[in-house]
């Protein structure tokens, strides 16, 4: 065999190394796990700016969305089945179907939603709720680089138990008309109560179809400091919040 065979046979071989593994790189994301960040605040303090986190493809079943690029090969979801109310859940904006959101699901098919001086009432029942000692840290109202901000622990009528903020008393959203959630929908609501565009603002977001999931938010694996670069590894003894990682989001 000549040396140039030899070469040649090399670089087959690693071009089907590349193939094989572009092949189960794109398994995994579309079928069990994708790798998100959260790029601002109105899941604090639940998820703050910084954090990479993996979403489960495969909790809800598939849909077109869970495929890369989203082509509109089927409607409908595979495998479907309904989140619970409190799962923390990545969706593609009904508006424009380009846009990635996460949110709480807060409003299952039929129930009625409002908001009544900054308590929530999930079918004309208030939502167990309890003061818990100010939220200190990275601003979550979007004013001051550290903030001291209310916050609440909250208590769905499932048990599931998750922290919200409270930037500004009757703030826009904090009271607001009854939202009935529509056959086949969802009501999502961020934990940074007066800065998250979510289902209260109809025009943006409203209510989000069963289709739209993408998947549940599982497990932080990597999470940098608000305005830090994960790219820039030589500040990641200082920048990387290194509490928040492998951690179970809630």
């Amino acid at each position: 065999m000549t040396s140039g065979t030899k070469t040649e046979n090399g670089v087959g071989e690693t071009i089907r190394v590349v193939i094989h593994a572009l092949i189960i790189a794109l398994v995994i994301r579309t079928f069990l796990f994708q790798p998100f960040n959260i790029p601002s605040g109105s899941m604090k303090a639940t998820l703050l700016v910084g954090d990479y986190l993996f979403v489960s493809k495969y909790s809800y079943g598939y849909s077109h969305y869970s495929i890369p690029f989203s082509p509109p090969l089927f409607s409908g979801r595979v495998f479907g089945s309904e989140p619970s109310r409190g799962d923390v859940v990545v969706f593609r904006l009904p508006k424009d179907n380009t846009t990635d959101y996460i949110k709480r699901v807060i409003g299952l098919p039929g129930d009625r939603i409002q908001m009544k001086e900054g308590l929530l009432y999930i079918n004309d029942a208030p939502v167990q709720r309890e003061r818990l000692p100010d939220f200190v840290g990275e601003d979550p109202c979007g004013s001051d680089a550290t903030a001291r901000v209310k916050q609440w622990q909250e208590t769905l009528p499932n048990g599931v138990t998750y922290k919200t903020l409270d930037c500004v008393d009757n703030g826009f959203y904090d009271n607001t008309n009854v939202y009935v959630v529509p056959p086949g929908h969802f009501f999502m609501m961020g934990d940074n109560r007066d800065n998250s565009t979510d289902s209260r603002v109809l025009s943006a977001v409203g209510y989000v179809p069963l289709e739209n999931l993408v998947g549940r938010a599982q497990m932080i694996f990597f999470s940098i400091a608000e305005g830090e670069h994960a790219w820039q590894v030589w500040r990641w003894p200082a920048a990387v919040r290194w509490n928040r990682m492998f951690s179970i989001v809630r």
